[in-house]
């Protein structure tokens, strides 16, 4: 392996590139529109673009792209050449401040959710300055944002943007509040870990369920599972090894901050974990680490599985996203300081946050609701669908000594009035982490553990950006209206404290006591299912807050309902036609053969007088569940055809819901139960233990 520190960002056109490569005003321009959002002038695009073209065909580049993400879910690119025919014939290598700052990618075929008609093609990408481009195979990817012709955000980096800038705004008015005039912006940074399954190649190519739909639809469990738990932080493999070592160089090449890898809970699930950034960055470079994830893998002769939920009876894969609030000089906002003043500001910060969690539950279950998460959340392997908030024990004690006026328990036990001034300094790790709250304080940052594993962390940084700055202006507009600061800053704490504390829960998640405790006495919102969460994304509350900071228009909000459900319907449809497939051809043929033969067999004992008990066993239980699997071929089959007269895309993912999924789970049992009796050699495709198992 190459020495990491020169192979750390070898492939990215960043700042040390930039100073090396940029004329001192151009530098110094480019930066203020970095850091302060100013307009960028076309000389210095066109110079900066000049710079980028010498130094990406330095580096073996023969192609730019405008590299973006569109409400598909993954990236998306359209390749263009540096070259253009000079007059001698030969080619000569371009690209302007023009070709830089805007791309003009057809529109007509991304998800639009109504914002576009069809025929109507006209679509814009707008370099974002602030996520610096980098250099994939023989391409410069030039981070964008995408949107159509009439301005409608068709991305997910603009609507992310925008919550940035929203909570970027709201939290300047607070510090401002508390002095803090050195300050020119405040960012959010995410650091999220990726939970991830490696398969066999040769295995997966015969799993047509693993080809279509990312998951297996049918297969019993193995002899062994997860259940010793020596899996978990084991002995990486050789081949596993040596994956992750190659996938960590070609990170490295990009800039992205891979720091942590280990094996996890279920056999063949490893993470990936990278260093802090700000939430633009880490999202890039997010939606960078699976497509590379998977390029490696390939490499190897593996296949990166990315689903919630591949494999039925062990654990799925989630991306826990560390959240947290900082400003351009270094302060984290939720790391509470050695001073009064500074343990003032982090309370406000904190109950801000936890305002935020209990009045936009909604939003953030929606923002991590798709058919694959589905299946992992509620699960004993992720948080409950419930949304929750964990403090732990002395930072609780510390709100609880707020909201009652009564002294604190810790070292100095005064009554905490004013009470942010005994705030004693707060230790990062003083508390254990709860792995089954959706939302955890874990020191200096929230972990939000909802995520699934194939999600975009765009979505849920959105809407919690969003929510906190919401948070923030109702403070701002009440605190800068105040004649005493210190006694009304008190009050917003002590009152928020009282009005949200029924989103706070540091016990045990899993509990089925705490599902029933917060629906039918907290008055928490479960909302088990996709259908069940997205059409909250157009209450009444919801739109007027994502509309007041300018995060969404209405007609946005209503295209992306639109989008997450269509997405969710066609997405189990997809499944249940290739279950349709697999029983029709696969499975029913493997088990009829196998009966055929166990006949013959049975027959021929009984011609020399052999008993055939175990055939005649075999032959009755199989007939049986072939029955069964038939019937219930048939009865998936007629349910996918009722789902496709149902034109209302909501009513179509109740259908999903209600009648699809009860009857693919209803051809699986048997499916299953006849794999766990059928001679290996007749079974049609790979079973869980060889899939689990089969990398060494």
């Amino acid at each position: 392996m190459a020495n990491v520190t020169d192979i750390f960002g070898s492939m990215v056109f960043d700042d040390r590139v930039m100073k090396a490569n940029l004329s001192a005003s151009v530098y110094k321009s480019l930066k203020k529109t970095i850091d302060e959002g100013a307009r960028l002038d076309i000389s210095v695009a066109n110079a900066v673009a000049e710079a980028m073209k010498d130094w990406a065909v330095s580096k073996g580049a023969t192609h730019y792209t405008h590299w973006f993400q569109p409400l598909t879910g993954i990236t998306a690119e359209k390749h263009d050449g540096f070259i253009s025919p000079a007059p001698d014939g030969r080619v000569i290598m371009e690209f302007s401040g023009k070709e830089l700052i805007k791309g003009e990618p057809d529109a007509s075929s991304f998800p639009s959710g109504g914002l576009r008609a069809t025929f109507e093609a006209r679509g814009y990408t707008a370099w974002d300055p602030t996520s610096y481009a980098f250099i994939k195979g023989k391409t410069l990817c030039i981070p964008t944002a995408f949107c159509s012709y009439g301005g409608e955000a068709l991305d997910k980096k603009t609507p992310l943007l925008r919550s940035m800038e929203a909570l970027n705004k709201q939290a300047m008015r607070i510090l401002k509040l508390f002095g803090n005039e050195d300050v020119k912006c405040v960012k959010t940074s995410v650091g999220p870990e990726q939970e991830y399954f490696l398969v066999d190649k040769a295995l997966y190519d015969q799993r047509p369920d693993l080809i279509y739909t990312g998951r297996t639809l049918f297969g019993c469990l193995p002899p062994k599972g997860q259940e010793l738990d020596d899996h978990y932080f084991g002995v990486i493999k050789p081949r596993v090894a040596a994956y992750m070592a190659e996938l960590n160089e070609e990170l490295w090449k990009l800039g992205i901050l891979a720091k942590t890898e280990h094996n996890e809970v279920a056999p063949a699930q490893h993470e990936l974990a990278p260093i802090y950034t700000t939430t633009n960055i880490a999202t890039d470079h997010n939606q960078l680490t699976m497509e590379i994830m998977q390029k490696v893998a390939a490499k190897h002769g593996l296949v990166c599985l990315l689903h919630e939920k591949p494999f039925a009876g062990v654990n799925g894969s989630g991306k826990h996203n560390n959240w947290s609030i900082s400003t351009d000089t270094g302060v984290n906002l939720l790391a509470p300081g050695e001073t009064p003043y500074e343990n003032a500001q982090f309370l406000l910060f904190l109950v801000a946050v936890i305002k935020a969690v209990d009045d936009y539950q909604d939003l953030l279950r929606l923002a991590v609701a798709t058919a694959g998460n589905d299946h992992r959340l509620g699960a004993n392997e992720a948080p409950p669908a419930v949304v929750s908030m964990f403090l732990g024990d002395e930072l609780q004690a510390v709100l609880d000594a707020i909201e009652t006026d009564t002294p604190y328990g810790g070292t100095e036990k005064t009554t905490m009035k004013l009470g942010v001034h005994v705030l004693p300094r707060f230790q990062r790790d003083n508390t254990d982490r709860n792995r089954t709250s959706p939302f955890a304080f874990t020191g200096n940052k929230f972990e939000f553990r909802m995520l699934g594993s194939s999600n975009s962390i765009a979505c849920a940084n959105i809407m919690l950006n969003s929510a906190v700055a919401e948070s923030l202006r109702q403070f701002a507009d009440e605190l800068e209206k105040a004649d005493d600061f210190n006694a009304a800053l008190h009050d917003v704490i002590r009152r928020t404290i009282r009005e949200h504390k029924r989103i706070i829960f540091n016990g045990n998640g899993y509990d089925d006591s705490w599902i029933k405790e917060a629906t039918e006495v907290r008055g928490l919102m479960n909302l088990r299912t996709t259908p069940d969460a997205m059409p909250h994304l157009l209450d009444k509350k919801n739109v007027d807050m994502l509309t007041a900071h300018k995060v969404y228009s209405e007609a946005e909000l209503k295209s992306r309902t639109e989008i997450m459900l269509e997405n969710y319907v066609k997405t189990v449809n997809i499944e249940a036609k290739t279950m349709v497939e697999m029983s029709r051809k696969m499975i029913m043929p493997a088990i009829d053969e196998y009966i055929a033969d166990l006949s013959e067999a049975a027959y021929k004992k009984m011609g020399i007088g052999i008993p055939y008990t175990y055939e005649k066993k075999i032959i009755e239980k199989l007939s049986k569940l072939l029955e069964d699997i038939d019937a219930a071929t048939d009865d998936l089959e007629g349910a996918i055809e009722e789902y496709k007269k149902i034109e209302d895309v909501t009513k179509a993912s109740f259908f999903i819901r209600d009648e699809i999924l009860p009857r693919m789970d209803a051809l699986r049992a048997p499916a299953d139960a006849a794999e766990a009796i059928t001679a290996e050699k007749y079974w049609k495709y790979p079973t869980y233990g060889k899939l689990l198992f089969g990398v060494r």
